[in-house]
């Protein structure tokens, strides 16, 4: 049986230490939250690798480096309301839970729902509410967010539907794919518009509902 705890010390000493995340609030949640426990069972041994763990279907948990650098650009505070989209069995929730006020993470499959339900109610977090609807919907009942993490995988882009649910000032973070190229984004919220810039390389699957729409040629 792997000592998770080690194994935990080490993905924060050799992933994301390394990787310029400093804010000590992230590097605590990330020690803390037991990674192996929101995961799928048959992989709980691998769960602190270096790479994408897949989910099932086309669905990964992004790589400990990847989810740290995207969490850091959103220069979270204890006081935010942050919007989770694509959560899986919810360990981007759990984290993001330790850093912020309140989480709100979404998924659209009603076994990650349930998953993320159970493994975050048994790791004792009360701050998450996991709900279900379509990805690309977000979820502006609950909103506006003071931050979006798009933690499910990698998009096209991002619908207008979801980042209308951004307060202004609010920031938003996403892995783009660009033909063969990944590409993570922070975005601000300025005058109702997103402005993004580029923050670090990366790769995920692409999310269902997040490819560009494509018009028919002749």
């Amino acid at each position: 049986m792997p000592d998770f705890a080690i194994n935990r010390t080490m993905m924060v000493d050799t992933q994301v230490r390394p990787n310029d995340v400093t804010r000590y609030p992230l590097i605590e949640a990330m020690l803390t939250i037991p990674r192996e426990e929101f995961v799928p069972d048959s992989r709980r041994g691998v769960a602190y690798s270096g790479e994408n763990l897949p989910m099932g279907g086309n669905r990964v948990l992004l790589e400990p480096r990847t989810l740290a650098k995207m969490i850091e650009t959103l220069n979270i505070e204890p006081s935010d309301l942050i919007l989770d989209l694509g959560c899986g069995y919810g360990y981007s929730a759990a984290v993001l839970a330790r850093m912020a006020e309140a989480v709100v993470a979404i998924e659209e499959d009603e076994d990650f729902v349930r998953e993320a339900e159970h493994r975050i109610s048994a790791a004792g977090i009360d701050n998450v509410v996991v709900l279900r609807n379509p990805l690309v919907a977000g979820y502006a009942k609950q909103g506006p967010y003071d931050a979006i993490l798009i933690s499910g995988g990698a998009v096209e882009e991002v619908p207008e539907m979801v980042t209308e649910q951004l307060k202004e000032g609010g920031r938003i973070a996403a892995l783009f794919l660009e033909g063969n190229l990944g590409v993570v984004r922070s975005g601000l919220k300025v005058n109702g518009r997103i402005n993004w810039r580029y923050a670090f390389n990366a790769h995920a699957p692409l999310l269902s509902g997040f490819a560009i729409t494509r018009g028919f040629a002749l």
